[in-house]
């Protein structure tokens, strides 16, 4: 995807916008780039690690590593300007234009300035087996100063390196810092000075010239690393993430959304466990200055079950297959201990606890780590598993007998439990209840577990299956449907809705032309929609337990977009997916949540949850256009493809 028209490099109070961020990543881990230079934020060597560079929900002072055009006269002086010395272009200021290289997470970024043009190329490699982050930066036309500013603080911005000159493994001179058992390596033709706790740097780019620098986090008992091949590193990784792209098999409406929204969908998949994160961030927040700030860096059953289920849907099969043996090794055991969320590599201790020394992002306090919901109980989690599974069957995935044996073991124990309340798909802090979506999707679990015995010859009790299925359907239909609303609501008793009773449609609990579907639709567009907008449920009702209120949830949108297609209204469909589709940075990217009025994202970043619902409304709005009907649940998937690695085996 291309970049947008130039713009002029931030200069502004305040922080800088999450949509400013572009993402970088290596199968491992995520940085975060702001339009004007600065990686804000990056854990090494797991997304999950300690941040050490943590500006992004603190200040300059918790890290960051800034590379970034000024205005200077061309002939540097080693002083340092202020924040782009007053910023001038051909007109006086300095503009940036940025944009990813194809199909890749290679981003480039052209910076023009009164003396001349300049382009920096930021990339993490795949193809190693380091933790690098690469900054190439290029002469264009005649002289561009730049400043360089490399501050590093360890755990998450709390902790000061011991910092210091030393040699590579080649001999080269580098900039080590050192905490405990990380070590960072500054490499590269421009090593800033140490100052007061930060390194810093001004210099000039003349036309023609390359200056390359590279951060390598390492052991720190490890031997000093040296500076990779840059070239064939760079020209690697977006011929890995090209190559990537092109095995998708969607060739429907939105494809350059969809594509960028599978690339961003891949980028948060760790490999080599297979384990697929929520969000690249922590606590950003979803109210600017509130406290509705979680740490997203952990899989989620439901959203990674959900990223398979769209990668599966545009021919991606041997995520499926990954995911599936990931699951197997995160959920062994007793099926009373499976956990709703786990780390990437499928541990399960995610205590949560708050990061004070940081201020967060725009004041949003307090920051997290961990995850405090890993302990609650959530019947819809289930669903949402054998859904993605029933899928990758269905798109001739090998059939694996330890999978079906844990399906199996899991669908029994929910047998005896769907009865419960529960937390629901919001995580609820407030009271258990026994809320709609969940009691459909343990039904939509017994459903899945049925058509594998009838249908692909598993081994199972599917007479009891099938009666705790119809007990589940009518116990839905009696006590969460309510006939004076005409309307499916939250939970039983409620007088509101929810958006996530959109996915009823989708998992078949009804036709999609059934009056209680179509009614909830409307409902559910009356109370918590406005046009294309659509909030998770009615936060003012206090069902949440939690104060404060959020934007409109970009999974809504979608989900609202999907059920109009399913259900036959392509029209509005289609107009709501062209807002929501423009509602991406100027890279394709999106966050959890979306403040129209003031055109900003709210939430962690790049969020999983957005991208894949974006992929299955482009899905539902393409099979209903070749469709006479309503496409109802389980469109036809389009055909599996094989495809090649992204990253390290």
């Amino acid at each position: 995807m291309t970049g947008t028209s130039p713009q002029a490099a931030p200069d502004r109070p305040g922080p800088t916008p999450i949509e400013d961020y572009a993402a970088l990543g290596d199968a491992h881990s995520v940085a975060l780039v702001s339009r004007d230079g600065s990686v804000d934020w990056l854990c090494l060597p797991w997304l999950d690690s300690p941040a050490f560079f943590a500006a992004l929900l603190g200040t300059p002072e918790n890290g960051r590593w800034r590379l970034a055009a000024v205005a200077g006269d061309g002939g540097s002086d080693g002083r340092r300007g202020g924040p782009h010395d007053g910023a001038r272009g051909s007109d006086g200021r300095v503009t940036a234009t940025r944009r990813y290289r194809g199909d890749s997470f290679v981003l480039e970024t052209v910076w023009t300035t009164p003396t001349g043009t300049a382009r920096v190329t930021d990339a993490m490699p795949l193809a190693n087996d380091r933790s690098d982050l690469i900054r190439r930066i290029e002469g264009l036309t005649g002289t561009v100063t730049f400043e360089q500013e490399w501050v590093v603080r360890f755990g998450y911005g709390r902790t000061r390196p011991w910092v210091h000159r030393d040699r590579a493994t080649d001999g080269s001179e580098v900039i080590r810092a050192v905490a405990g058992p990380d070590a960072l390596t500054l490499a590269g033709d421009r090593l800033p000075r140490g100052r007061e706790g930060r390194h810093e740097d001004r210099f000039d780019v003349t036309a023609g010239q390359v200056v390359d620098q590279v951060l390598t986090w390492t052991k720190s008992w490890e031997p000093v690393p040296c500076r990779p091949d840059i070239d064939a590193e760079v020209r690697e990784t977006e011929n890995l993430w090209s190559e990537w792209a092109r095995a998708t098999s969607y060739e429907g409406p939105y494809r350059e959304a969809v594509v960028r929204s599978l690339l961003t969908l891949r980028l948060l998949t760790q490999e080599p466990t297979g384990g697929i994160a929520a969000a690249a961030t922590t606590s950003l927040p979803e109210e600017i200055g509130g406290g509705r700030n979680w740490d997203y860096r952990y899989s989620w059953l439901r959203d990674a079950a959900l990223t398979l289920e769209a990668l599966v849907d545009v021919g991606y099969r041997d995520e499926a297959d990954e995911w599936r043996r990931w699951l197997l090794r995160a959920a062994a055991g007793d099926p009373e201990n499976l956990q709703i969320m786990y780390r990437l590599d499928g541990a399960r201790d995610l205590p949560e606890r708050t990061l004070d020394h940081l201020t967060g992002y725009a004041g949003s306090r307090p920051v997290r780590i961990g995850n405090g919901a890993v302990d609650q109980h959530q019947n819809d989690v289930l669903g949402e598993v054998m859904l993605a599974l029933d899928l990758a069957r269905r798109s001739d995935l090998p059939a694996d007998d330890d999978a079906w044996a844990l399906q199996r073991v899991l669908v029994n124990h929910m047998v005896r439990r769907w009865r419960s309340p529960d937390h629901g798909i919001w995580e609820i802090r407030g009271p258990l209840r026994h809320f709609t979506h969940s009691k459909v999707m343990c039904w939509a679990a017994l459903d899945c577990a049925v058509r594998a015995v009838e249908e692909f010859g598993c081994d199972g009790p599917v007479e009891t299956w099938r009666g705790v299925r119809e007990e589940i359907r009518a116990d839905v239909l009696r006590h969460g449907y309510d006939a004076g609303l005409n309307s499916f609501v939250q939970h039983y008793g409620a007088r509101t809705t929810d958006a996530s009773l959109l996915q009823l449609v989708q998992v078949g609990f009804l036709p999609p032309d059934d009056p209680r579907i179509l009614g909830t639709v409307a409902r559910v567009r009356e109370e918590l929609a406005d046009g294309p907008w659509v909030r998770r449920y009615r936060t003012e009702t206090g069902v949440d337990g939690l104060p404060g209120g959020e934007h409109p949830f970009l999974a809504c949108c979608f989900w609202l977009v999907d059920a109009l297609a399913r259900t036959g209204d392509v029209e509005t469909a289609a107009r709501h997916m062209d807002e929501l589709v423009a509602s991406a940075n100027d890279l394709g990217l999106l966050a959890e949540e979306y403040d129209p009025v003031g055109r900003r994202f709210t939430g962690n970043y790049p969020q999983a949850f957005s991208h894949l619902t974006l992929v299955r409304a482009a899905h539902a709005l393409h099979a209903a256009s070749v469709s006479a009907t309503p496409v109802g649940a389980r469109a036809a998937t389009l055909p599996p493809v094989r495809r090649p690695s992204v990253g390290r085996a």
